[in-house]
């Protein structure tokens, strides 16, 4: 008996033949309309179902379906591939066309992960999925271990950010066919690099979108989406909607052998039923992935904790979520930059103690911004459940003009809190030409037909001018226009700029090696405790259980000499003393001072910068 490997879409019987499966019950009759060959009546099923066989479809066929007597037919709502974009026909698709060469490939621990947050269309100039899999050896050598890639769902357009995907079982045209992400993958599991998918599971996009032409319970008006109509997870006939969405999340991780998925803006996925969707979608990637390790992160702006505990502990069995407090805080430090959404924030050196011992900065407290408590009690969860970063996608584009943060600060101090975040406990995550200080910007860029353009165009400028400095009349004027094809090709990388700007390279080269090769540093099992040190330093002390603590400092401010230097967390192990291990201010970065080894014992740490400390023995005559 035919076994299905989704519940709907179209799938081959065997050697011959595809089997058309639809969730329609709008649809009083349905058929399947094949190019090159006949039409075919669908059988109704229980439930709202249409499903039959066709002897002669085959892969690379393009098919539609038309409902009723309606004039137009529709594209497959769990279409494999769009070859011509979400209103073009459907095609056929053997997901098991392709040969894998990763069967020894078993995941990575979440303990190794480094993340790279990537977008397919702006990573190389070519934007394809073949363009992008030549670079992966190079970010496998910078000690990359997780690629993320920004969501890849069928959409409008002739470019975009993918967030307002149609098509979600279809990896979009624009970056190349499907066996080309596979191959991509493949190719990223044999450099050692995972691989997870941004999805998006609140809503979906504005333009070519059929789904409501099948079945309007999809999509519920009993709660609020600020993106568009909210996803019908708990309402009447919720089931259908429920495992199509369930289905999706099976499918990268078994037909991509993907590692993983980003789950955007969870908050904005309602479900008040006794299994949230998000527990659910936990289960289906576990199930999915088998033997593999997987790794679940979510976005979730209100930072609820109970997305990362246990289900035995009734949360939803999240391995992590995105921690924008620590970017919130890193950005004032960096820039000064205090308003909208930073209101809440000082950049102080206690914030960045907090961050790395607690995760996230607000687990209840009343939050200025929004006049209401922000975030959920986390002291239970350890480092590794939190994703900290200083750039990612939406950061940069609301800066405005799309610069990155290192165009934004000094130096000196985006070199000292890179050292910071890519060393300190919690999962660190770098945005792509992040590594090398790329010179492109990073803007919202959206291809809508012009109506939609100029609504989306007016919206963005709107959102913008919650920062009263991008308020101005002459900030608005110069906002770029995301629908502008200009707007999207400056966003490209460069990535001869890996040679060029070959010190923050090094950089961050380096400190992946270090967080990799050492045995205290980054996400090892051991104690770390933090004090502040002046207004603008901080350390943080690794403690070990055989001496081998390490210390780390940064100060973002003036010159530093710790005497006195009143903390036991400043005082050496018994019989030794403080050693510099590495220095963000070696000329090798781009720097000029150097410190020497304190023989004297008096820590003394330049102005922006961030070091690492080892124990050393004092010579015999020290008299220790």
């Amino acid at each position: 008996m035919f076994k299905r490997r989704l519940p709907v879409g179209a799938e081959l019987v065997g050697a011959r033949g595809v089997h058309f499966r639809v969730w329609a019950p709008l649809a009083s009759e349905l058929n399947v309309e094949i190019e090159g060959l006949a039409n075919l009546p669908l059988t109704a099923e229980a439930g709202g179902y249409f499903a039959g066989a066709v002897a002669d479809a085959q892969p690379g066929m393009r098919y539609r379906f038309r409902r009723d007597s309606d004039v137009e037919a529709m594209p497959d709502p769990v279409s494999r591939f769009q070859p011509e974009g979400p209103e073009g026909p459907s095609e056929i698709i053997d997901p098991g066309a392709f040969t894998w060469t990763d069967g020894d490939w078993h995941g990575r621990p979440r303990e190794e992960l480094v993340v790279y947050e990537m977008h397919i269309g702006t990573f190389t100039p070519e934007g394809s999925w073949a363009a992008a899999a030549r670079e992966l050896p190079a970010l496998a050598e910078l000690g990359i271990t997780c690629l993320e890639i920004m969501p890849v769902a069928e959409f409008a357009g002739q470019f975009g950010w993918g967030y307002d995907g149609v098509d979600l079982f279809a990896p979009t045209r624009l970056y190349g066919r499907p066996d080309a992400f596979r191959s991509f993958v493949d190719q990223a599991h044999s450099a050692g690099l995972a691989v997870i998918l941004d999805v998006v599971y609140n809503h979906l996009g504005p333009e070519g979108n059929y789904l409501d032409f099948y079945a309007d319970a999809y999509f519920t008006d009993r709660y609020e989406c600020e993106w568009g109509k909210a996803i019908n997870f708990d309402g009447p006939d919720a089931g259908p909607s429920r495992e199509f969405f369930l289905a999706n999340a099976g499918y990268w991780i078994d037909e991509y052998h993907l590692d993983g998925l980003r789950l955007d803006a969870t908050q904005a996925l309602f479900d008040s039923s006794d299994d949230h969707i998000l527990a659910a979608i936990t289960r289906t990637v576990r199930a999915a992935g088998a033997s593999r390790t997987t790794f679940i992160v979510g976005e979730n702006e209100p930072q609820h904790a109970k997305l990362t505990r246990s289900t035995e502990r009734g949360g939803y069995g999240l391995d992590a979520l995105w921690n924008d407090d620590f970017h919130h805080s890193a950005m004032v430090a960096l820039t000064g930059r205090h308003e909208a959404y930073y209101t809440d924030y000082r950049g102080r050196p206690s914030e960045f103690i907090a961050a790395a011992k607690h995760g996230f900065l607000y687990q209840g407290q009343r939050y200025q911004w929004q006049k209401k408590p922000r975030g959920t009690p986390a002291f239970d969860l350890p480092a590794e459940s939190f994703v900290v970063f200083l750039q990612n996608h939406d950061q940069i584009a609301n800066s405005g003009t799309g610069q990155r943060g290192d165009r934004l600060t000094s130096p000196g101090r985006w070199r000292s809190l890179t050292a910071y975040f890519l060393l300190m406990p919690g999962i660190p995550m770098l945005f792509q030409g992040q590594e090398f200080g790329a010179s492109s910007p990073f803007f919202y860029f959206a291809d809508y037909k012009p109506k939609l353009a100029q609504q989306v165009r007016q919206g963005r400028a709107k959102s913008l001018a919650q920062f009263p400095s991008l308020a101005t009349p002459e900030m608005q004027a110069e906002l770029s226009d995301p629908g502008a094809v200009d707007t999207f090709r400056r966003s490209v990388l460069d990535l001869n700029e890996r040679a060029t700007h070959a010190a923050i390279y090094a950089l961050h080269r380096d400190l992946l090696a270090l967080r990799r090769d050492d045995p205290v540093l980054g996400q090892r099992p051991c104690r770390v405790e933090g004090v502040p040190l002046a207004d603008a330093a901080w350390a943080l002390r690794f403690f070990t259980t055989d001496d081998t603590d390490r210390l780390l400092i940064v100060n973002l401010g003036r010159d530093l000499a710790l005497e006195p230097a009143p903390d036991p967390l400043l005082a050496p192990i018994e019989g030794q003393f403080w050693q510099v291990l590495w220095s963000s201010e070696s000329p090798r970065y781009g720097a000029t001072a150097t410190p020497a080894t304190q023989h004297d014992q008096v820590l003394r740490v330049p102005a922006e910068a961030a070091l690492i400390y080892v124990p050393a023995a004092l010579a015999d005559d020290r008299g220790v």
